[in-house]
């Protein structure tokens, strides 16, 4: 992970965050200015998967990427139903996308706010997941505000261990998820 592809993601959320006029905001522009303060946190030690998302979620230690999108989610007052058993939220992404499936809460055009789901390895399993910002102007990528990962390229995508602001090719996208909770 580079220095400064760290600081460019931090400082472009930070950005973005002081744009959204507190007065102004609706649900969706709520969650994400908890989740776009959330950027440059890191898990400690490093390589650990250790968090204030696990710890709050009950499984620290682990993989969090969809833990972390269960946080902001819980963070901003949204709930998320109890996708996995026995949990606020999911910790198991393909469970989150096999969730909204069956909820049919996908869609072709999100918002954001709402849940992405990548597939890095093309073998038809979801790696990691997110958070919706917005559509690149070519709409062939795709802002978001991802936990667990890295700021760039360079290091893992589904196992990085930041909280970062990324821009991801509309390729790696095996979904989105417009949970109707924010639309209520």
């Amino acid at each position: 992970m580079s220095t400064t592809a760290a600081s460019a993601s931090i400082e472009a959320a930070k950005l973005i965050a002081k744009a959204l006029i507190p007065e102004q905001k609706n649900k969706r522009e709520q969650l994400m200015d908890i989740a776009f303060k959330e950027v440059g946190k890191v898990e400690t030690p490093a390589g650990s998967n250790k968090t204030e998302y696990g710890a709050w979620y009950g499984m620290n230690g682990v993989a969090w990427c969809a833990i972390f999108v269960s946080w902001v989610y819980n963070r901003a007052g949204f709930k998320l139903p109890e996708i996995n058993k026995g949990y606020q939220g999911f910790h198991y992404v393909q469970s989150g996308h096999n969730y909204y499936r069956k909820t049919k809460e996908l869609t072709t055009e999100p918002k954001m706010g709402d849940i992405v789901f990548f597939e890095f390895g093309k073998d038809n399993l979801d790696d990691h997941v997110g958070l919706f910002v917005k559509w690149s102007d070519d709409k062939k990528s795709i802002y978001t505000v991802e936990g667990n990962t890295s700021f760039d390229s360079s290091g893992s995508q589904s196992n990085g261990g930041a909280v970062a602001y990324r821009k991801r090719s509309i390729n790696l996208v095996s979904g989105f998820a417009s949970p109707q909770l924010l639309d209520l």
